[in-house]
Order: structure tokens, then C-alpha cells, then sequence
């Protein structure tokens, strides 16, 4: 009996010690996040339910150079970088599915499509380098959603009782 209160002890401490090196961050549903590559801190909306990251962009074009496709876009965020053309390497093209208020009248396309680059994403005092997808986001609160793919490379974990617990991003 002592051998197996002994093993079954042990046992607790390994599973212990195992859970404090995989411990999580915890964010809140909404977060300040730096775009790392401009410097520029947005708020960000934590959403589990999305599967890929979007941010606020206007007159999205896709070109073509040598090296493959392209796009150029206006940053669509508030503060100094607001209305900056940019142009980034297109890692994919992502196919959205619409919500049924977003569909015109007579329209029928279910899907849209967005095309996807990557861009390094400063989240407390965690950096990523993640795919966001490029899509008018000027009507909502927040010019950056992060979803669930992203939010996996963070190793985050999403309170929603929480609202901007990381504090200000503080990666080099």
C-alpha cells in the first residue's frame, strides 16, 4: 500500500510540473496589438470562432511581379499610419464564407475571396509572424481580428470576461 501512495504521488508531481511547462497565456477578448513591421498598435478582437486573422484594408489590388502575386491596400487604422499603401507577397488566397446579411439582393455567392499575406503580429509580450487576411473592416470596432490559427501560435487562451489584460505590446 505505501508503494503505490508513493507512485501515485509521484505521479501528481510529474503531471504538475508537466502542466506548468505548457502554461498558457491568457488574454482577453480584446487586446492592443502591434503590427510589428509598421510599428503601429491597433486594438484587436480575440475570436475563437474565426478560424483566420483579418485586417482593416482598402483599395486592395492584387498584382503580379517575377516572384508571384502581390498585393497593394491601404491600411485602414486609425493613427499615423492610416491610409499608408503597402504592398505585400501573397501567401493565399482565402475563400470566406458570408454571412446572409452580407449577401447584395439578387447575389448569390456564398464565398468571398480575400487574399491572405503574412505580417509579424506583436501581442503582449508575445510575436508571431501570422497569415491575416486583407477585407474592409472600417465598420467594426476593431480594425484586426485574430482568430483561432492565430491565436494557436500564441498559445493563447481566450477569457472573455477579460478586456485588454496584456497591456501594451512589449515586443523588440
Amino acid at each position: 500500500m505505501y508503494l503505490k501512495t508513493v507512485a501515485f504521488f509521484s505521479s501528481l508531481m510529474l503531471l504538475s510540473t508537466a502542466g506548468l511547462a505548457n502554461e498558457r497565456t491568457v488574454y482577453g477578448v480584446s487586446e492592443k496589438a502591434r503590427l510589428a513591421d509598421l510599428a503601429v498598435d491597433v486594438p484587436a478582437k480575440l475570436d475563437t470562432g474565426a478560424v483566420t486573422a483579418s485586417l482593416s484594408a482598402l483599395n486592395i489590388e492584387m498584382f503580379e511581379r517575377e516572384d508571384g502575386d502581390w498585393v497593394r491596400f491601404d491600411l485602414a487604422v486609425d493613427g499615423p499610419q492610416e491610409g499608408k499603401t503597402l504592398e505585400r507577397p501573397v501567401v493565399r488566397i482565402s475563400q470566406i464564407k458570408r454571412r446572409s446579411d452580407d449577401i447584395p439582393d439578387g447575389e448569390t455567392k456564398e464565398y468571398t475571396t480575400r487574399p491572405v499575406i503574412k505580417m509579424d503580429v506583436c501581442l503582449g509580450g508575445e510575436r508571431e509572424n501570422i497569415e491575416v487576411n486583407l477585407t474592409d473592416r472600417t465598420s467594426f470596432s476593431y480594425p484586426l481580428l485574430i482568430g483561432s490559427t492565430a491565436l494557436q501560435q500564441f498559445d493563447a487562451v481566450v477569457d472573455p470576461s477579460l478586456k485588454y489584460s496584456a497591456g501594451t505590446p512589449g515586443c523588440a
